[in-house]
């Protein structure tokens, strides 16, 4: 089953039917505002192999629910420590209905909250696919042994 990522179309069309206190998922916990959702990936997808039948509303329900919570939790964190009033929400994981509904509830607490029409929401993928293209149309080619820099500095 490709559940996609969490704010994928199928995560959300599934999790609207779901009930998202159906499935406990465990949450990482950093001292700092690091996070990451490997430990929660592995349990979706193990629960899904373990249990072949299960309710996939109610797992998507739950994955988004918690990823939300973690996100949530994370930024509440951010704001408080660097004193600030304004979230960004952008990405293909803020095309997520669940997400983008939980991130407006900020403002209740006096925080702004900015993000992009859902048509504006894409996947990374496709900013790199466009840049490719442009490259490729404009001649530029990278050899068969270029390597991702994960923290290539902007």
């Amino acid at each position: 089953m490709d559940f996609g990522y969490p704010g994928g179309p199928k995560v959300d069309k599934l999790a609207k039917d779901g009930n998202p206190n159906a499935i406990q998922l465990p949450k990482t916990h950093f001292d700092n505002l690091d996070f990451s959702f490997s430990g929660i990936k592995t349990a979706v997808i193990n629960l899904h192999h373990k249990i072949p039948d299960i309710n996939k509303a109610d797992l998507c329900a739950s994955f988004e629910k918690t990823i939300t919570e973690i996100l949530i939790e994370n930024t509440k964190r951010a704001l408080k420590q660097i004193n600030i009033k304004t979230v960004a929400l952008a990405g293909g994981v803020s095309a997520n209905i669940f997400i983008r509904e939980e991130f407006l509830k900020l403002q209740e607490m006096g925080i702004k909250v900015y993000m992009p029409d859902l048509k504006l929401c894409t996947d990374n993928a496709a900013m790199i696919g466009s840049a490719g293209y442009y490259n490729f149309i404009n001649g530029e080619r990278s050899k068969l042994d270029l390597n991702a820099i994960p923290n290539l500095k902007l």
